[in-house]
Protein backbone atom coordinates (compact mmCIF):
# COMPACT_ATOMS: atom_id res chain seq x y z
CA UNK A 1 0.00 0.00 0.00
CA UNK A 2 1.58 3.56 -1.02
CA UNK A 3 1.37 6.55 1.17
CA UNK A 4 0.83 9.88 0.53
CA UNK A 5 2.98 12.47 1.70
CA UNK A 6 0.81 13.96 4.58
CA UNK A 7 0.21 9.45 5.63
CA UNK A 8 4.42 9.68 5.11
CA UNK A 9 5.31 12.64 7.07
CA UNK A 10 2.78 11.41 9.72
CA UNK A 11 4.20 8.00 9.97
CA UNK A 12 7.77 9.67 10.23
CA UNK A 13 7.02 11.52 13.15
CA UNK A 14 5.05 9.10 15.05
CA UNK A 15 8.23 6.41 14.68
CA UNK A 16 10.16 9.79 15.83
CA UNK A 17 8.18 10.41 19.16
CA UNK A 18 7.75 6.56 19.73
CA UNK A 19 11.80 6.24 19.77
CA UNK A 20 12.48 9.54 21.71
CA UNK A 21 9.66 8.34 24.29
CA UNK A 22 11.66 5.08 24.95
CA UNK A 23 14.82 7.05 25.82
CA UNK A 24 14.30 9.06 29.02
CA UNK A 25 14.79 13.04 28.38
CA UNK A 26 17.18 13.27 31.16
CA UNK A 27 19.51 11.17 29.31
CA UNK A 28 20.46 13.71 26.51
CA UNK A 29 21.07 16.79 28.47
CA UNK A 30 21.79 15.53 32.29
CA UNK A 31 18.62 16.20 33.26
CA UNK A 32 15.50 17.64 33.31
CA UNK A 33 15.01 20.75 30.60
CA UNK A 34 12.65 24.00 30.87
CA UNK A 35 12.31 25.65 27.82
CA UNK A 36 10.74 29.19 28.27
CA UNK A 37 9.65 29.90 24.55
CA UNK A 38 7.68 27.32 23.02
CA UNK A 39 4.92 28.74 21.50
CA UNK A 40 1.72 26.60 21.40
CA UNK A 41 0.68 24.18 18.13
CA UNK A 42 -2.55 23.55 16.53
CA UNK A 43 -2.36 20.09 17.79
CA UNK A 44 -2.90 19.14 21.26
CA UNK A 45 0.44 16.57 20.81
CA UNK A 46 2.67 18.95 18.75
CA UNK A 47 4.65 20.49 21.32
CA UNK A 48 5.10 17.26 23.65
CA UNK A 49 6.15 15.67 20.23
CA UNK A 50 8.89 18.65 19.47
CA UNK A 51 9.80 17.99 23.38
CA UNK A 52 10.17 14.47 23.44
CA UNK A 53 12.49 14.54 20.02
CA UNK A 54 15.45 17.47 21.36
CA UNK A 55 15.02 16.20 25.04
CA UNK A 56 13.32 19.02 26.70
CA UNK A 57 11.11 17.57 29.58
CA UNK A 58 8.70 20.81 30.40
CA UNK A 59 7.98 24.33 28.42
CA UNK A 60 6.26 27.47 28.86
CA UNK A 61 3.78 27.77 26.64
CA UNK A 62 3.64 30.83 24.75
CA UNK A 63 -0.09 31.42 23.44
CA UNK A 64 -1.89 34.49 21.89
CA UNK A 65 -4.98 35.27 24.26
CA UNK A 66 -5.95 32.49 26.34
CA UNK A 67 -7.02 29.09 25.23
CA UNK A 68 -7.97 27.44 28.24
CA UNK A 69 -9.45 24.82 27.35
CA UNK A 70 -6.52 23.26 24.94
CA UNK A 71 -4.05 23.53 27.54
CA UNK A 72 -5.77 22.38 30.30
CA UNK A 73 -6.61 19.29 28.25
CA UNK A 74 -2.55 19.32 27.16
CA UNK A 75 -2.10 19.49 30.65
CA UNK A 76 -4.23 16.58 31.36
CA UNK A 77 -2.60 14.41 29.09
CA UNK A 78 0.68 15.28 29.75
CA UNK A 79 0.76 16.13 33.46
CA UNK A 80 3.18 18.26 35.05
CA UNK A 81 4.99 19.21 31.45
CA UNK A 82 3.49 22.31 30.58
CA UNK A 83 2.50 25.74 32.27
CA UNK A 84 1.58 29.04 30.22
CA UNK A 85 1.70 32.70 29.49
CA UNK A 86 -0.33 34.84 27.10
CA UNK A 87 -0.41 37.28 24.48
CA UNK A 88 -1.99 40.26 23.01
CA UNK A 89 -1.35 43.33 20.68
CA UNK A 90 0.28 45.55 23.00
CA UNK A 91 -1.76 48.39 21.02
CA UNK A 92 -5.26 47.12 21.63
CA UNK A 93 -7.61 49.32 24.45
CA UNK A 94 -8.47 46.00 26.09
CA UNK A 95 -4.70 44.69 26.21
CA UNK A 96 -4.79 45.51 30.08
CA UNK A 97 -7.76 43.66 30.71
CA UNK A 98 -7.31 40.73 28.66
CA UNK A 99 -4.22 40.01 30.30
CA UNK A 100 -5.47 40.76 33.63
CA UNK A 101 -7.63 37.75 32.58
CA UNK A 102 -5.35 35.39 31.32
CA UNK A 103 -3.31 35.35 34.90
CA UNK A 104 -6.88 34.78 36.44
CA UNK A 105 -7.11 31.58 34.61
CA UNK A 106 -3.73 30.38 35.27
CA UNK A 107 -1.50 32.38 33.17
CA UNK A 108 1.86 32.66 34.97
CA UNK A 109 3.67 35.42 32.20
CA UNK A 110 2.79 38.49 29.51
CA UNK A 111 4.26 37.14 26.68
CA UNK A 112 5.63 36.79 24.17
CA UNK A 113 4.49 40.30 23.59
CA UNK A 114 5.50 41.82 20.23
CA UNK A 115 4.29 44.37 18.69
CA UNK A 116 5.20 47.54 16.42
CA UNK A 117 5.98 50.29 19.16
CA UNK A 118 8.39 51.79 21.15
CA UNK A 119 10.15 50.18 23.84
CA UNK A 120 9.35 53.02 26.85
CA UNK A 121 5.98 53.83 25.06
CA UNK A 122 2.69 54.66 26.54
CA UNK A 123 1.56 50.91 25.28
CA UNK A 124 4.32 48.67 26.96
CA UNK A 125 5.04 51.02 29.71
CA UNK A 126 0.90 50.74 31.00
CA UNK A 127 2.18 46.24 31.14
CA UNK A 128 4.97 47.09 32.73
CA UNK A 129 3.34 48.54 35.65
CA UNK A 130 0.83 45.74 35.05
CA UNK A 131 3.11 42.72 35.39
CA UNK A 132 4.76 44.39 38.44
CA UNK A 133 1.12 44.79 39.99
CA UNK A 134 0.09 40.77 39.09
CA UNK A 135 3.51 39.65 39.96
CA UNK A 136 4.63 38.11 36.75
CA UNK A 137 7.38 38.28 34.08
CA UNK A 138 6.89 40.16 30.82
CA UNK A 139 8.93 38.31 27.46
CA UNK A 140 9.47 41.40 24.65
CA UNK A 141 10.33 40.81 21.72
CA UNK A 142 12.66 43.32 20.61
CA UNK A 143 13.43 44.06 16.70
CA UNK A 144 14.78 46.61 14.93
CA UNK A 145 16.27 45.48 12.02
CA UNK A 146 13.58 43.50 9.27
CA UNK A 147 13.77 40.21 8.38
CA UNK A 148 12.58 39.99 4.82
CA UNK A 149 11.08 43.57 3.24
CA UNK A 150 7.88 44.80 4.79
CA UNK A 151 8.15 43.46 8.08
CA UNK A 152 7.94 45.61 10.59
CA UNK A 153 9.74 46.55 13.72
CA UNK A 154 9.04 45.40 17.38
CA UNK A 155 9.72 47.44 20.73
CA UNK A 156 12.45 49.58 19.33
CA UNK A 157 15.11 51.99 21.62
CA UNK A 158 16.55 49.34 23.55
CA UNK A 159 18.98 51.72 24.28
CA UNK A 160 16.28 53.45 26.47
CA UNK A 161 15.33 50.39 28.10
CA UNK A 162 17.58 51.46 30.86
CA UNK A 163 14.96 54.00 32.14
CA UNK A 164 12.23 51.47 31.93
CA UNK A 165 14.24 49.23 34.15
CA UNK A 166 14.25 51.70 36.67
CA UNK A 167 10.70 53.23 36.67
CA UNK A 168 9.66 49.99 37.05
CA UNK A 169 11.79 47.65 39.34
CA UNK A 170 9.03 45.53 40.58
CA UNK A 171 8.70 44.37 37.02
CA UNK A 172 10.79 41.16 35.56
CA UNK A 173 11.77 42.02 32.25
CA UNK A 174 12.60 39.14 30.17
CA UNK A 175 14.45 40.30 26.60
CA UNK A 176 14.21 38.43 23.67
CA UNK A 177 14.91 38.43 19.95
CA UNK A 178 17.38 40.33 17.32
CA UNK A 179 18.15 43.52 19.19
CA UNK A 180 18.28 42.07 22.57
CA UNK A 181 21.51 39.67 21.50
CA UNK A 182 23.38 41.65 18.74
CA UNK A 183 23.29 44.48 21.14
CA UNK A 184 25.82 41.68 23.27
CA UNK A 185 28.50 43.61 21.15
CA UNK A 186 29.16 47.31 21.67
CA UNK A 187 29.89 47.63 17.94
CA UNK A 188 26.17 47.31 17.20
CA UNK A 189 24.27 49.54 14.92
CA UNK A 190 21.19 48.34 13.58
CA UNK A 191 22.94 47.14 10.65
CA UNK A 192 21.89 43.81 10.44
CA UNK A 193 19.52 41.14 12.18
CA UNK A 194 22.45 38.55 13.28
CA UNK A 195 26.25 40.40 13.35
CA UNK A 196 28.81 37.94 13.25
CA UNK A 197 32.37 37.30 14.18
CA UNK A 198 34.08 38.60 17.63
CA UNK A 199 31.96 40.31 20.25
CA UNK A 200 33.37 43.72 21.53
CA UNK A 201 32.77 43.76 25.16
CA UNK A 202 30.57 46.12 26.63
CA UNK A 203 27.54 45.84 25.07
CA UNK A 204 24.29 47.16 26.15
CA UNK A 205 22.61 43.69 26.59
CA UNK A 206 25.57 43.11 28.91
CA UNK A 207 25.43 45.82 30.65
CA UNK A 208 21.39 45.91 31.59
CA UNK A 209 22.15 42.56 32.78
CA UNK A 210 25.16 43.40 34.97
CA UNK A 211 23.18 46.57 36.29
CA UNK A 212 19.74 45.92 36.81
CA UNK A 213 18.53 42.82 39.39
CA UNK A 214 14.95 43.07 37.42
CA UNK A 215 16.56 42.26 33.71
CA UNK A 216 16.69 38.47 32.46
CA UNK A 217 17.16 36.92 29.25
CA UNK A 218 15.62 34.52 27.14
CA UNK A 219 18.27 32.68 24.98
CA UNK A 220 15.81 31.51 22.12
CA UNK A 221 15.77 31.68 18.64
CA UNK A 222 18.23 32.19 15.86
CA UNK A 223 19.23 35.57 17.81
CA UNK A 224 19.78 33.88 20.95
CA UNK A 225 21.91 31.14 19.52
CA UNK A 226 23.65 33.60 16.98
CA UNK A 227 24.93 35.70 19.88
CA UNK A 228 25.99 32.19 21.63
CA UNK A 229 27.74 30.57 19.14
CA UNK A 230 29.47 33.65 17.34
CA UNK A 231 32.38 33.99 20.02
CA UNK A 232 33.02 30.44 21.77
CA UNK A 233 35.13 32.84 24.69
CA UNK A 234 32.84 35.22 24.73
CA UNK A 235 30.52 33.05 25.89
CA UNK A 236 31.88 30.99 28.50
CA UNK A 237 32.46 34.41 30.55
CA UNK A 238 28.91 35.66 29.33
CA UNK A 239 27.37 32.73 31.03
CA UNK A 240 29.59 32.75 33.81
CA UNK A 241 28.53 36.31 34.71
CA UNK A 242 25.16 36.23 33.90
CA UNK A 243 24.04 32.60 35.72
CA UNK A 244 21.34 33.66 37.49
CA UNK A 245 19.74 36.04 34.95
CA UNK A 246 19.60 33.83 31.75
CA UNK A 247 16.97 31.13 30.98
CA UNK A 248 16.85 28.45 27.92
CA UNK A 249 14.31 28.60 25.29
CA UNK A 250 13.93 27.50 21.91
CA UNK A 251 11.13 29.53 19.58
CA UNK A 252 11.85 25.81 17.24
CA UNK A 253 9.46 25.85 14.91
CA UNK A 254 10.79 22.67 13.41
CA UNK A 255 8.33 19.55 14.38
CA UNK A 256 10.25 16.61 15.92
CA UNK A 257 13.17 17.90 17.69
CA UNK A 258 15.31 16.85 14.92
CA UNK A 259 14.81 19.86 12.12
CA UNK A 260 11.94 18.61 10.47
CA UNK A 261 9.63 20.35 8.78
CA UNK A 262 9.40 24.27 8.37
CA UNK A 263 12.19 25.96 10.27
CA UNK A 264 13.10 29.81 10.26
CA UNK A 265 10.09 30.14 8.10
CA UNK A 266 9.87 33.92 6.55
CA UNK A 267 13.23 34.80 7.78
CA UNK A 268 15.73 33.96 5.41
CA UNK A 269 18.60 35.62 7.70
CA UNK A 270 18.26 32.94 9.48
CA UNK A 271 18.84 29.97 7.12
CA UNK A 272 22.20 29.07 9.27
CA UNK A 273 19.93 27.48 11.13
CA UNK A 274 17.67 25.72 8.62
CA UNK A 275 16.87 22.22 8.71
CA UNK A 276 17.89 22.21 12.47
CA UNK A 277 16.38 22.28 15.65
CA UNK A 278 17.08 25.47 17.40
CA UNK A 279 16.37 23.55 21.03
CA UNK A 280 19.37 21.21 20.16
CA UNK A 281 21.83 23.39 18.68
CA UNK A 282 21.43 26.02 21.38
CA UNK A 283 21.25 23.22 24.23
CA UNK A 284 24.48 21.79 22.63
CA UNK A 285 26.13 25.25 23.16
CA UNK A 286 25.77 25.32 26.60
CA UNK A 287 26.40 22.36 27.40
CA UNK A 288 29.97 22.58 25.90
CA UNK A 289 30.16 26.54 27.36
CA UNK A 290 29.33 25.80 30.96
CA UNK A 291 29.74 23.72 33.99
CA UNK A 292 27.24 20.90 34.69
CA UNK A 293 26.39 23.54 37.87
CA UNK A 294 25.63 26.57 35.39
CA UNK A 295 23.77 24.21 32.81
CA UNK A 296 21.47 23.56 35.02
CA UNK A 297 20.80 26.91 36.05
CA UNK A 298 20.13 27.98 32.93
CA UNK A 299 18.04 25.03 32.13
CA UNK A 300 16.02 24.51 34.91
CA UNK A 301 16.68 26.68 38.20
CA UNK A 302 16.27 30.21 36.66
CA UNK A 303 12.93 29.70 35.03
CA UNK A 304 11.70 28.09 37.85
CA UNK A 305 12.51 31.22 40.51
CA UNK A 306 11.86 33.72 37.97
CA UNK A 307 8.90 32.57 36.59
CA UNK A 308 7.52 30.89 39.58
CA UNK A 309 6.69 27.31 38.48
CA UNK A 310 5.32 24.73 40.61
CA UNK A 311 8.40 22.93 42.12
CA UNK A 312 7.84 20.18 39.36
CA UNK A 313 10.31 17.26 40.53
CA UNK A 314 13.63 17.49 39.08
Amino acid sequence: MSLNRREFLASTLALTAASAAAQPLEDLWGGNVIDIHSHLRRDNDGNAMHMDGCGVSHALLLSRGAPVEQIHAMQAKYPHRFVWSSSVDVTQHLASRLLTEAVKKGAIGFGELKSNVTANGPELQRLYGLAAELDVPILIHFQEFPHYEGETNYATGIKKLARMLETYPKTRFVGHADAFWANISADYANQEAYPSGPIKPGGVTDKLLSDYENMYGDMSANSGNNALSRDPEFTKDFLKRHQDKLMFGSDCSCADGHGAGVSQDRNPAAKRLSGKCVARETLTVLKRSTTPEVFRKLTWENAQRIYRIPKWDA
